[in-house]
């Protein structure tokens, strides 16, 4: 998301500093309040926000609302589901029956879940690491649409509905993100304590270090005292977040909890109260596919300014969370937000996670407020086609006075001028610096992603830039013939109009803009992606979406 300006202007740094003393509490907390602040607007949801160093708070504030129809105020003690944070808890309770001798990690599925179809190939570590080949429910439209996520399901009745789907590759041949494989965690969990995955959770880890507010999600069992309200984003208007039974995120993300126990289970994880160290050392360290991905066991392990990261973020229906921890300098960073979807200009969990980890060690992002002058003339030097490997280029054009990338299959980024031949993305924390040959003509970019690392250096080709997209502008009775309810074996696209322009939604996704280059055909910006309308005078009967070369065809719903 597009940094907004008051933000902006807090990033200190043009590029990522040696080591420097760490900032005093009272930088840190000035800097994290007005980072917070700006990011939040009073009459929306909200975020509540913990920043500590060691068990030092540094900053515990929020912003926003926790009610929009009560007009109530968000604060840090609110309770807010966590998503995909939950794994790290479910990855935690494995490693304690593993300690226990209850399970080995090589322990094959089947002797968990008899009759899981292939089980005897799969094994606890592969459910860990996401490297199982287990097709995820959450990638299934016929699953994910429709009132099907409203049902409450045993864990059994949950395995049955994704069980007999075809593998997305062999048992620890890949990798791919698998919300499915949690859930099978979780019955492994259920097999090996003899109770329920979140009764072993509160057994063996919430009870122990006193996070009483953190548990299983499941408000249709019992009240959940202090749960702030979901929402999601329609249009330019707030709405409630779709209903979803709790009982199907199941051990991939149904957990509730608030900024102040994510503290106390960020310092327990990482400091050797919860896990021996041989199995906190697995947890923290990907390997085999998983370490293409900085994946552990519901945890990445990457770098953030140049220091080691434990951190995961978490989304579903109606909230959003983040949390983080550097091991070397004991920062935690908790980021909770109870909406799935955010205001344009605003900073997402995971950005303003980093940002604030960022300066508490006093290695600040770079400042996209000081931006320099540079014509066009002179940007169009940098126009061309990137080569980064077979299968991908990275296009740079110049489009409304401004320098832009687009990697092969994503977004347009537009690309801030810092410094000669240096630029930064408006959207995150990459950066791109070009490189010029002996007769000072740019020969290659060097590109940061996050601004991380040494860089990967890009080779600039002669191959033809592909064309350009030609936007054109419709009047409003041309697009309100496309707003309607598209349905492709069981999966909804809903196509809507505000002030904005026209919107495109997959359900259980936030709406994103589309915009016109025919009457019939519509392009996104944030993926490249397109629909066409079919026929393409009337009511159309049939919008056909073509992502990454594949063709699905919606068709009109009455």
């Amino acid at each position: 998301m597009r940094l907004s300006a008051t933000l902006a202007l807090l990033l200190l740094s043009p590029f990522v500093p040696d080591a420097a003393a760490a900032p005093s509490k009272t930088e840190v907390a000035a800097f994290a309040k007005r980072a917070v602040e700006g990011n939040c607007v009073a009459d929306a949801p909200g975020m509540a926000v913990l920043l500590a160093r060691g068990d030092e708070v540094l900053y515990r504030g929020a912003c926003g609302r926790a009610s929009l129809e009560l007009d109530v105020p968000l604060s840090p003690d609110h309770v807010f589901r966590i998503g995909s944070v939950t794994k790290q808890f479910a990855a935690a309770a494995a490693l304690k029956l593993a300690e226990d001798g209850r399970l080995s990690l090589d322990d094959p599925l089947s002797k968990f879940v008899p009759g899981y179809p292939g089980g005897d190939k799969v094994t606890v570590r592969m459910l860990l690491n996401h490297t199982s080949g287990i097709r995820s429910y959450t990638d299934i439209g016929e699953i994910m649409s429709g009132t099907g996520i409203m049902k409450d399901l045993s864990t059994a009745q949950l395995i049955d509905s994704f069980k007999d789907q075809k593998p997305d590759f062999a048992p620890g041949e890949g990798w791919h993100y698998n919300n499915s494989g949690y859930v099978l965690l979780g019955a492994v969990i259920e097999a090996a304590s003899g109770k329920s995955w979140h009764a072993y959770l509160d057994e063996a880890l919430f009870k122990p270090l006193g996070m009483a507010h953190t548990g299983y999600g499941n408000a249709a069992e019992a009240v959940i005292p202090g749960h702030a309200a979901g929402y999601t984003r329609s249009g330019d208007r707030w709405a409630q977040a779709r209903y979803l039974s709790m009982t199907q995120p199941h051990a991939a993300g149904a957990l509730v909890s608030t900024v102040d126990d994510l503290l106390k289970w960020n310092r327990a994880l990482h400091e050797g109260k919860v896990l021996r160290e041989a199995s906190h050392r697995a947890m923290v360290t990907p390997v085999g596919k998983a370490a293409e991905h900085d994946y552990g066991f519901g945890i990445t392990a990457g770098t953030l300014r140049g220091q080691p990261v434990r951190q995961h973020g978490g989304g579903i229906f109606g909230f959003s969370a983040y949390l983080l921890y550097l091991p070397d300098e004991e920062v935690s960073v908790a980021v909770l937000y109870n909406a799935d979807s955010g205001r344009p200009g605003m900073l997402g969990t995971g950005r303003i996670a980093n940002v604030l980890a960022a300066q508490a060690i006093g290695r600040p992002y770079p400042d996209k407020g000081k931006a320099i002058e540079v014509d066009e003339a002179t940007l169009k030097q940098y126009e061309g086609v990137y080569r980064i490997d077979a299968d991908a280029v990275r296009v740079l054009r110049v489009a409304g006075g401004r320098l832009t990338s687009q990697r092969s299959g994503g977004a347009v980024q537009a690309l801030i001028p810092v410094a000669k031949d240096v630029f930064l993305f408006d959207e995150g924390f990459s950066r791109i610096v070009f490189e010029r040959d002996g007769d000072g003509k740019i020969a290659a970019m060097r590109f940061f992603p996050e601004d991380e690392g040494e860089g990967e250096v890009v080779p600039r080709t002669d191959e033809a830039m592909p064309p350009a997209r030609a936007e054109v502008t419709l009047p409003r009775e041309a697009l309100e013939r496309l707003v309607g309810a598209y349905v492709h074996q069981g999966m909804t696209l809903t196509v809507s109009l505000d002030g904005e322009g026209p919107k495109a939604q997959l359900a259980g996704q936030p709406a994103f803009a589309i915009f016109a280059e025919s009457p019939s055909r519509f392009f996104f910006k944030v993926v490249e992606a397109t629909l066409e309308f079919a026929p393409a005078d009337g009511v159309p009967a049939t919008v056909t979406l073509r992502q990454g070369g594949a063709v699905m065809v919606f068709e009109r719903r009455d």
